[in-house]
């Protein structure tokens, strides 16, 4: 989200860093060559990319043949651009996002799903709490009123009357919360609950993607130029990054602390960032994941993000998804 403004040891022993090339069909030329590709991430560099900055400090990429830059976003950089123009091979978007770029002529496939839940959550407090959409009736809500339209899907989702609900336009922060400004925070799991967590305030999250918001986020993209011609460079980049977050979620608090050692200028709490890390778990990985890999996803899963896409007026069909690059990875 533009709006959001979040701060988000070496490492395990070799795990999944155990996998030759040829396990992830690389051939022994492109183990010779260094081939230059940037990944663009949606955000400023935190935990939330852990497992893009595991594959880079093992060496998996460099070992399949990519000389591989992380790319930093953020509100002034917009993620579709540079995808577009070929400055990177992939990046790290959501098919909300995706679905607006593709309705403007970009010609974008999603090739992975790394959330398998929608991190939007409803975040409020103990003693008056928001467990279920139902709740919301008669609720002040403080959010960006961009966000309004998130709001009214999870509303149509459920059959809640949105004008029952106050909205309050707010910052992406606490502090209304905290303040009782409002009764309820419209936000990620990842980063207003656990900026509370660390001030030692409890809340209580209600998970949108529980309740019918089925948005894929932190989606991988790439053109279908890159599709039909760098075929190669596109698995061996996945390659690389399922490995990394096999290994991240093995061990979420090593994954922090390597985040920090690579980026320590990047103004990271420590503590923050292993919390943000083991709280992003639930959200990567499923039933799902575990039965086929890092980043799958169904014909039932892109049905039921077309159906919440289309809420948001956002008309997708399934051909946005390809998940031809990832059966290479997997070995499907």
């Amino acid at each position: 989200m533009n709006d959001r403004t979040f701060t988000r040891r070496t490492l395990l022993g070799t795990g999944a860093a155990g996998l030759g090339a040829a396990a992830l069909g690389l051939s022994p030329r492109a183990l010779r060559a260094q081939t230059p590709v940037a990944l663009q991430l949606s955000w400023l560099h935190s935990s939330q990319f852990a497992g893009s900055y595991i594959a880079q400090d093992r060496g998996f990429w460099t070992e399949a043949g990519l000389e591989v830059s992380l790319l930093p976003g953020g509100p002034n950089a917009p993620v579709e651009p540079p995808v577009v123009a070929g400055t990177a091979l992939v990046g790290i978007s959501a098919a909300d996002y995706t679905a607006a770029a593709v309705e403007n002529g970009a010609p974008f496939r999603i090739l992975a799903v790394a959330m398998q839940k929608n991190p939007f959550v409803i975040a409020s407090l103990p003693a008056n709490p928001v467990n279920e959409p139902a709740d919301l009736a008669g609720k002040r809500i403080g959010m960006a009123l961009a966000n309004t339209p998130v709001l009214q899907a999870l509303c149509t989702l459920n059959g809640v009357d949105i004008n029952a609900i106050e909205i309050i336009p707010t910052q992406y922060s606490a502090q209304p919360l905290l303040a009782g400004e409002v009764d309820c925070l419209l936000c990620w799991e990842t980063d207003l609950p656990v900026a509370m967590a660390m001030q030692g305030v409890e809340s209580v999250t209600m998970l949108m993607a529980d309740y019918g918001y089925a948005v894929h986020s932190q989606t991988y993209i790439a053109t279908e130029d890159s599709l039909a011609n760098r075929r190669a460079e596109l698995v061996a980049l996945m390659s690389g990054e399922v490995r990394g977050w096999e290994i991240y979620r093995q061990d979420t608090d090593a994954a922090a602390e390597l985040t920090l050692a690579m980026y320590p200028d990047a103004g990271l709490d420590l503590e923050t960032q292993k919390l943000q890390a083991a709280r992003q778990v639930p959200l990567m990985f499923s039933d799902l994941t575990d039965a086929n890999g890092f980043g799958w996803w169904t014909d039932e899963t892109v049905a039921a993000n077309i159906e919440t896409l289309a809420l948001l007026g956002r008309t997708v069909t399934p051909d946005l998804w390809d998940r031809s690059i990832l059966e290479e990875v997997h070995g499907a």
